[in-house]
């Protein structure tokens, strides 16, 4: 409903004002006032063009109470319990923008219904790819892939060395398909398995896969985060990504060295569990060369850039197709597939490490990260529908001049960004609409803007524990966000290096002032 606020003329005194308004179009009003409103007659959800924000610092309400509701859930109950509360904290987020809004009367049901159109086209087709990725963890398990690979690395790779190799061979794996979903799922599934057999504990051997995946998306050419970051600001693709290489490389060259510096350090010895494990493989999995046959495929399929959903479902058939023929002795039938597509893979090895290493979660397993990401969108949607995100994001912007502030500015509006609407396109999206008047205005280069987003959105997603990305890595690795989050060296590292990169004023041009022709 669209309420008139109206006065008879400029020269009237208005209920909350003062003193006559005179010919100011924002007249004085109450300190108790929860929105900002015009005084001229105009409709409510309009004003020059513009629809109406709420203040900052109810705008700030919704994210604080989703921040120190999980931050107290994860204290008194441990950082597993946001799978099982996340999604009732984010609705009552989501529930609690909309009250807000309500009692201002600012959010309009057009503007809701929008919101949640954005935030529905970024994140929705998330769902099935989780559920797709489910299906291939499983059926890589049991058709043998994920051993043989635990196998081949358990004789291949040297404990002092395998950190930095496992972030080596993410990165050059994500550059090629351009997915750190897909790299996750599948060979960081089997670094997973391998690092925990050699000692490593759990958070180091995530961070040196998230690491390594999410550089090689950020600068690949196939990766969407890199099209949609480069496209959003106006950039051509390799220029961003040639631009990317100067905060890039630096924070991946640290990242390596201080894997390098963990395994050289560590007094890791092989564990009294790999030999018995090894045979225990051996001897439940028929570990052959064949079993590659499947992740050639589907890393085919990737280069040929097929769309990740299809490129997974294909991987689940592959892997189905491996169970049939080259794991007879585990006689899985057509009967018992779907059943284990949904329920997960169990075995009963004997061997209690090889049991724990082979069980997946199955569809059933994913449905609660799925409800987290329904949840995490309809939170996102209130959030852009209300406009407490313009607001915020306004806040960040109005009073920005120096080019470092500016950069700082972008990077800490990008991981805000990740925190109210969970969701990383829409993040790259709204700050880079956000953030392009900003820059062309105080004549900085658009591959700048690219860049700062890259930096901030691409790489942090990951780290926050209610962001799809968050939500899709931990529970395919099995490893709670923030447990990994501090051995994600590469991600932390990057916006730090944007902002220095910033302040030293290196390769930053400034764009030259237009100057007007005369005849």
């Amino acid at each position: 409903m669209s309420e008139k606020i109206s006065v008879a003329s400029s020269h009237q005194t208005l209920s909350g004002c003062d003193q006559p308004c005179s010919n100011n179009v924002f007249p004085t009003v109450s300190k108790n006032i929860y929105f900002h409103k015009p005084s001229v007659e105009l409709n409510r959800s309009k004003i020059f063009g513009r629809r109406l924000s709420p203040a900052v610092t109810i705008s700030l309400i919704p994210l604080a109470f989703l921040l120190v509701t999980l931050i107290s859930v994860i204290i008194a109950r441990g950082a597993d319990a946001v799978s099982e509360l996340g999604p009732w904290i984010l609705l009552t987020a989501a529930a609690l923008s909309l009250g807000l809004s309500a009692i201002g009367g600012i959010a309009t049901r057009r503007s809701l219904i929008t919101g949640l159109r954005r935030s529905a086209i970024q994140i929705l087709p998330a769902v099935p790819i989780l559920i797709c990725i489910a299906t291939v963890a499983t059926t890589w398990m049991l058709s043998g892939v994920v051993p043989t690979l635990i196998s081949y690395g358990l004789h291949l790779l040297s404990p002092k060395f395998f950190l930095i190799i496992t972030c080596a061979v993410c990165s050059v794996i994500s550059v090629a398909t351009g997915s750190s979903w897909t790299t996750i799922a599948t060979i960081g599934v089997a670094f997973l398995g391998i690092g925990e057999v050699m000692g490593y504990s759990d958070p180091w051997i995530a961070g040196a896969i998230i690491s390594g995946a999410y550089f090689g998306d950020k600068v690949s050419p196939l990766s969407d985060t890199t099209v949609v970051a480069s496209s959003t600001a106006g950039v051509d693709l390799f220029d961003h990504i040639r631009y990317l290489m100067f905060t890039t490389v630096p924070a991946m060259t640290i990242a390596l060295l201080v894997f390098l510096t963990v395994g050289l350090t560590s007094s890791l010895s092989p564990s009294p569990e790999s030999a018995p494990l090894l045979d225990a493989l051996g001897s439940t999995f028929n570990l052959s060369p064949w079993t590659m046959a499947i992740p050639a495929l589907t890393l085919v399929l990737i280069i040929m850039r097929v769309k990740t959903i299809f490129v997974l479902t294909a991987a689940t058939i592959f892997g189905a197709a491996g169970i049939f023929l080259l794991q007879p002795q585990l006689s899985i039938g057509a009967a018992d597939l779907l059943p284990a597509l949904w329920n997960g893979s169990s075995l009963s090895t004997g061997n209690g490490a090889l049991d724990e290493l082979s069980a997946t979660g199955g569809i059933l397993g994913m449905l609660p990260t799925v409800y987290l990401v329904l949840s995490a969108m309809i939170f996102g949607s209130a959030m852009i529908g209300t406009g407490m995100l313009t607001s915020l994001t306004e806040a960040f912007t109005s009073r920005l001049r120096r080019r470092t502030g500016i950069v700082s500015a972008t990077v800490a509006s990008g991981l805000a960004m990740n925190c109210a609407t969970a969701d990383q396109y829409l993040s790259l999206i709204i700050t880079g609409n956000m953030y392009r008047p900003l820059y062309r205005r105080n004549r900085l280069e658009a591959r700048l803007l690219s860049r700062s987003m890259e930096d901030s959105i691409s790489v942090t997603s990951v780290l926050i524990p209610w962001n799809s990305c968050g939500i899709t890595q931990s529970t395919v690795l099995g490893v709670s966000t923030l447990a990994y989050a501090p051995c994600c060296i590469f991600n932390i590292l990057t916006p730090l290096m944007s902002i220095l990169i910033a302040r030293l004023g290196f390769k930053i041009p400034v764009v030259a002032p237009k100057v007007p022709a005369y005849n």
